[in-house]
């Protein structure tokens, strides 16, 4: 997520860091228009002092209604520029708060599909804060219930569907802005949340993954802004975390996907303010991570996706600072262990979600290109290799979740367009269009 840029080093900061973890330094936000320094403060919701741009500051603090309070007049002029810039771009989209089906506003939380074919949302955070409420979709009458509550409250967690219908949901940034080692479970049938036991390390925007024994690879993360290399298996049965393993580089907000083979090819991320090319594989068998081949592009905030012919397409993400979305897509071959190219996208994303579809197509939905949300979306045919445009949802949003329903829609849910949004969007690949649930 792209909140803000540090004066000095020019790395992307996230909104709730008040310190560079790329290289310490203290507030201090760069103009991308005119290169102006100032601090973070000066920035939050007001145009750029030097030259008083401000469609080319980050979205939450980029927002339109700031000046709403102004003579009319102004205000129509102002959105008369907008206008222009949106069609010239073909992507900008005003911020939007609609009311919409969900039960809250949330992103940074997690979607699991359960095995009665409903959706539950856990956790993230709003305009207030981290969130510890949850709620399940039902996809036979396309709404949405609370349900318990979470034991802690955390964002940016993971959430994993175990064997026994149970979800673990692990690690995450608590309240109070710390990572923690906490996990707990939530049972369907009861609709409660319950306590398990802890990780060894707390970790935040890590990866988890089911594996074919039954247990859940917890890989990487942060630790405060540390990247971890650190990986550790949750064991249903036992109900605890064991350490396996350690990747060959610690990074966060990685993608980690389950090969056919039962390895796990983890890709990418961060690490020390940089976005990383390499990947790497765990076996299960040994416990252990071992180097594969490198994409060609450095990615964080990118999309993998397992296509039925067992390779990897890898979508966009971007690298550390403005102006570097990626619109390319790679392809992991396991069989080979390298990346090829797998052609461009209809335009750059990061944030992005991507949903293997039924026929073996990817769905690629919204996300953000240089801090611009999007509403866009396209799909990768693997038997072509190419991207194609398909249906816009009706708002632009970034950091959503998408889930892929037993009737093969697809349910985007949540995320952010400068608010954290309460929005939800069904995509029917028969239509090639998104419909808005009932509220």
């Amino acid at each position: 997520m792209a909140d803000y840029q540090c004066g000095a080093c020019g790395a992307r900061i996230t909104g709730d860091e008040l310190v560079c973890p790329a290289c310490g330094h203290t507030a201090g936000q760069k103009c991308a228009a005119c290169g102006y320094v100032s601090s973070r403060q000066t920035f939050v919701g007001v145009p750029c002092p030097q030259c008083g741009s401000r469609l080319h500051l980050p979205k939450k603090q980029a927002s339109p209604w700031l000046g709403i309070a102004k003579a009319f007049g102004v205000i129509i002029g102002a959105v008369l520029v907008f206008e222009l810039i949106g069609l010239a771009l073909g992507e900008f989209h005003y911020p939007t708060t609609v009311k919409g089906p969900m039960v809250a506003a949330r992103y940074g939380a997690t979607a699991t599909l359960l095995a009665d074919g409903r959706v539950l949302l856990a956790g993230g955070q709003d305009v207030s804060g981290v969130l510890a409420s949850a709620e399940l979709f039902d996809p036979t009458t396309n709404k949405f219930t609370a349900t318990g509550s979470l034991e802690t409250a955390r964002s940016g967690q993971t959430a994993t569907l175990l064997p026994n219908g149970k979800v673990l949901i692990a690690g995450g940034k608590d309240a109070g802005g710390g990572t923690t080692t906490s996990a707990e479970l939530y049972d369907p049938t009861t609709g409660r949340f319950n306590d398990t036991a802890s990780m060894a390390t707390g970790r935040s925007n890590q990866t988890a993954t089911l594996l074919p024994d039954g247990k859940v690879l917890i890989a990487g993360g942060k630790s405060g802004n540390s990247a971890l290399d650190s990986a550790e298996l949750y064991d249903p049965t036992s109900g605890k975390f064991t350490a396996t393993g350690s990747m060959a580089a610690a990074r966060f907000g990685q993608t980690a996907t389950l090969l056919a083979d039962g390895r796990v090819l983890i890709a990418g991320g961060q690490n020390s303010g940089a976005a990383l090319a390499s990947a790497e594989v765990y076996d299960p068998a040994t416990g252990t991570f071992g180097a594969t081949g490198s994409m060609a592009t450095p990615r964080d905030d990118d999309t993998a996706t397992l296509l039925p012919d067992g390779r990897v397409l890898i979508t966009g993400g971007g690298e550390i600072g403005f102006q570097t979305t990626r619109a390319t897509a790679e392809l992991f071959d396991p069989a080979t262990g390298t990346f090829s190219p797998a052609g461009s996208m209809t335009g750059g994303r990061e944030n992005q979600t991507a949903t293997l579809l039924p026929d073996g197509r990817v769905l690629i939905a919204a996300g953000e290109n240089d801090a611009v949300d999007l509403a866009t979306a396209e799909l990768y045919d693997p038997k072509t290799g190419t991207f194609a445009a398909t249906g816009s949802l009706s708002a632009a949003v970034d950091s959503q979740t998408a889930t892929l329903l037993q009737d093969g829609r697809v349910l985007l849910a949540g995320g952010r367009s400068g608010d954290p949004l309460n929005e939800a969007a069904l995509y029917d690949p028969a239509s090639g269009k998104f419909s808005t649930p009932a509220s």
